[in-house]
């Protein structure tokens, strides 16, 4: 149904323009009572989809990606869908507007989006004011730093955002590696992003019981960029990493707009974030957790992931081609095997 008919008709829309007005649908018709509809819909519980991972217990291994629900305002309503778990963000301190529109753009032929959305948010104060009401719901905060804020002093937006999330959230992301923030992918650096997870994992060891604190990486490291980040992941005791965020790369595009500047993300990503994956998993051992996403469109795609390394996946723009039946196909799929 929502590919043949609920998509066609969103897909005439700007995107950007269509996000918030399916937001404030989705948030209409959960007022109107639909939840218990769609939970009865898309939601499987079994004791075989369950996952525990750094302490905590996932209902089920697939999760919402940052950047759909950047402000906590919809998580309650879309963890309806059948996710497991929901990642909101990116949330800077301070609010801020983020890149002059047009920013967010559809590649039909590829399936895939373009963003350079550059952290538009409310500010994370919002966001915690929304998490309050949270009572069940599984979520992890994506941080990163403003605009105006420089690298040197990118340490001190992510501790305000840790410190203000940190009764509200699971777990916590550091984003280091949004294309669309001018340098915050130079703090993926080995010595930078080194001082800022310690400061991060110092202020942690000060709670009386720390939060898992995982890393989201790039797909345009180099080989050898990954294997710092290995070593960065074992020398600061964070928790996992994340793999991968939306690419640089344009490489096999058909789509009209392939050549707009900012972060590429759907199936053209699928085959290099697996790879991602699979070198992380192999070259340290399996050491560390790792969440996978990038380019999961299908059942197969999810659990090509898992077999490469994953613990757990993320959808973000598979989501948005294929629909919510795609969380519970897999979760069927999981359940089989």
């Amino acid at each position: 149904m929502y590919k043949f008919l609920i998509r066609p008709f969103l897909f005439l829309f700007d995107p950007e323009r269509i996000h918030h007005f399916t937001f404030k649908m989705i948030k209409v018709l959960h007022q109107l009572g639909f939840g218990f509809f769609f939970r009865g819909c898309y939601r499987l519980t079994h004791p075989k989809l369950r996952r525990e991972l750094f302490g905590i217990h996932f209902p089920n291994p697939v999760g919402l990606a940052a950047g759909f629900d950047k402000d906590a305002k919809l998580y309650k309503e879309l963890s309806s869908f059948g996710f497991g778990f929901i990642e909101i963000g990116t949330l800077t301190p301070k609010p801020q507007a983020g890149n002059p529109k047009k920013r967010l753009f559809r590649l039909r032929e590829d399936q895939a989006l373009i963003n350079r959305m550059g952290f538009n948010n409310e500010g994370v104060e919002k966001a915690v004011t929304r998490l309050k009401k949270n009572k069940r719901v599984i979520v992890g905060g994506n941080i990163g730093k403003n605009k105006t804020t420089s690298n040197e002093n990118a340490a001190t937006d992510y501790l305000f955002c840790f410190e203000s999330l940190f009764e509200y959230v699971d777990y916590f992301v550091v984003n280091v590696s949004s294309p669309n923030t001018p340098n915050l992918r130079a703090l993926q650096d080995k010595e930078p992003l080194m001082q800022l997870l310690r400061t991060l994992q110092l202020a942690n060891a000060e709670k009386p019981k720390s939060k898992p604190i995982l890393l989201k990486i790039a797909p345009d490291l180099t080989d050898a960029q990954l294997l710092d980040i290995i070593e960065i992941v074992q020398e600061t005791k964070i928790d996992g990493v994340i793999a991968t965020n939306t690419t640089l790369s344009r490489e096999g595009l058909q789509s009209q707009n392939h050549s707009e500047v900012g972060g590429l993300s759907g199936k053209p990503l699928k085959t290099r974030a697996t790879e991602v994956i699979r070198f992380l998993a192999a070259k340290s051992q399996n050491a560390f957790p790792i969440i996978g996403v990038g380019g999961i469109h299908s059942v197969d795609d999810a659990l090509e992931k898992l077999e490469a390394g994953a613990s757990l996946v993320q959808l973000y723009t598979g989501f948005i081609y294929e629909g919510p039946s795609l969380v519970k196909r897999i979760n069927k799929a999981l359940l089989k095997k």
